[in-house]
């Protein structure tokens, strides 16, 4: 009885300093998390260095760092630093009156005004829509611009986390086997199940990070250029914000270029209008159609519809971070469920064939 006691209090306390550390932990979720993805997805790299090194895991570990930082970390914080500097000019051009969001859209409205009798038939006030639609663009310039700002006040605080990241990555680059082994070992759900998990894990992670961050980049530098062939003004800003918005499966960076088409038409450059748009349909529209079930969708093993829905909530839920998490969530629930009906189902042959543990693969493992 004593015996039984000691072990329920011991879980007990186990159980609240573990609720501790994770909200010790939670002002550096965004840091840890990243410092995972780049351990996960760098591995094949790190393996690759290691064949060439030999058995020198900090020089492994080093080295495949500093690939990384090359290949990703600096020149995204050299794009956001871009984004930043031009929305805050944005910013400035519409405090100082030279750009007008509502004068664009009331142009628009003048050269079709069959758009307002449309939305009319379903009780939308276009007046009101105009009104929304303005301030949206007035908020986002001026979050652009806070975030500018914030920046360079904040500087201590995003190189600390910046330092953070690859601090942490450096260690699970160099000792991530370990680390999942050891948790492995740890976790109370059997072995073949957590490798299973462990395996989903790693796979949702390499698949979403890539590949929609590869997505990201074809379409934000596809739509830059035909916006600066075009003579659009701020081609860089725009393609870095349909890079940024192309995250959102189906509909994406079409939230861009579609109104600017629009406008063009509304103005009269038709034949900037015909191009922009058969170019976004064609050339803009197939990378996300083509590219992401191949990236994301096959390697993930999630419906098209699931890898929607969830990278939405994921965003709604977790902000940027959710392009990832949310997936990653969809995907452990479904190998969760799939392993549930696999053990525990009347008829488990009915269920289909468990799927084959492949050796663990989380951060700094094969």
């Amino acid at each position: 009885m004593y015996a039984k006691l000691e072990t329920r209090t011991f879980l007990a306390l186990l159980v609240g300093v573990s609720l501790a550390f994770f909200l010790l932990m939670k002002p550096f979720f965004g840091p840890i998390f990243w410092a995972v993805a780049i351990a996960l997805i760098f591995h094949p790299v790190r393996e690759a260095v290691a064949r060439k090194l030999g058995d020198r895991p900090n020089s492994v570990a080093l080295l495949t760092l500093s690939i990384c930082m090359v290949i990703v970390v600096i020149p995204v914080v050299l794009l956001v630093t871009s984004l930043v500097a031009e929305g805050l000019g944005l910013y400035q051009k519409i405090q100082n009156g030279e750009i007008r969001p509502g004068e664009y859209i009331d142009r628009v409205n003048q050269s079709f005004p069959a758009i307002e009798a449309f939305l009319a038939q379903f009780g939308i006030d276009f007046s009101e829509m105009r009104d929304r639609a303005v301030s949206a663009f007035l908020g986002g310039s001026q979050f652009l611009a806070k975030q500018a700002l914030g920046l360079g006040q904040n500087t201590f605080q995003f190189f600390l986390g910046l330092a953070l990241m690859v601090y942490l990555a450096f260690f699970l680059l160099r000792d991530g086997r370990k680390l999942v082994e050891l948790l492995i070992r740890a976790l109370p759900l059997g072995d073949a199940r957590e490798r299973l998990l462990f395996a989903k894990f790693a796979e949702v992670t390499r698949a979403t990070v890539k590949g929609n961050l590869l997505i990201a980049i074809i379409q934000g530098a596809l739509g830059g250029l035909i916006f600066w062939i075009l003579g659009i003004t701020g081609a860089l800003l725009w393609g870095v914000v349909m890079a940024i918005v192309s995250l959102i499966p189906a509909i994406g960076a079409s939230l861009v270029w579609v109104p600017v088409a629009i406008y063009l038409a509304a103005v009269g450059d038709l034949v900037p209008a015909a191009v922009l748009t058969a170019y976004g349909a064609i050339v803009i529209g197939l990378a996300d159609n083509v590219l992401r079930p191949i990236f994301v969708g096959r390697d993930t093993k999630l419906p098209d519809y699931i890898v929607l829905l969830s990278t939405l909530g994921g965003i709604v839920m977790f902000g940027i971070n959710g392009f990832v998490m949310g997936p990653l969530v969809a995907a452990l629930f479904m190998a969760f469920w799939g392993i549930f009906i696999r053990e525990f189902s009347e008829n488990p042959e009915e269920a289909g064939d468990p799927e084959p543990v492949q050796e663990t693969s989380g951060p700094g493992a094969g």
